[in-house]
């Protein structure tokens, strides 16, 4: 079994006894960040649904300091929010959409989706560039569909983390 099938194997397990969506996204971000080697920074933003709506820092784990909000109209968080598209960019220096620090190389932005419209992101942020390949996003991918699952099914109790 590959690494990321193992990984994802773990995080479906954790779903099952998560006491909500942060310490869903705490976990996942901890250990895409522990076991991943070069995710470096693991994140997650929220829609916040305020006028205009921007993006707002969720669970992280890394060595930075992200933004803490993020307007729909900046960065590569922006547009994959603005798309409902992965972004996935090998070389941050090729994107003038990136608005990051200069030791990331390498960034994934994947959205979280609920009925087809985004409430979250899953950010990855890599020291190295060319980190990431077609298995990496999908794994990423496949982790934030977990998410999205469990925030649907969870949407109208307390632990609901869509800003609104």
């Amino acid at each position: 079994m590959s690494r990321y099938n193992e990984l994802l194997k773990e995080l479906e397990g954790f779903v099952r006894s998560a006491r909500g969506t942060d310490s869903l996204m705490e976990f996942i971000a901890r250990r895409l960040h522990e076991v991943m080697a070069r995710y470096n920074w693991v994140g997650f933003y929220l829609m916040d649904d305020s006028t205009p709506k921007a993006l707002v820092l969720g669970p992280y784990v890394g060595s930075f300091a992200p933004y803490t909000r993020i307007s729909l109209d900046r960065g590569l968080c922006g547009a994959a929010a603005t798309s409902g598209k992965t972004i996935a960019v090998n070389d941050v220096k090729t994107d003038p959409r990136y608005i990051g620090g200069e030791m990331v190389k390498s960034t994934m932005v994947v959205p979280i989706l609920i009925k087809g419209q985004v409430v979250a992101e899953l950010d990855i942020e890599s020291y190295f560039a060319g980190t990431f390949t077609r298995t990496d996003q999908e794994f990423v991918e496949s982790c934030a569909a977990l998410v999205g699952r469990f925030m649907e099914q969870h949407s109208s109790t307390k632990q609901d983390r869509v800003i609104r």
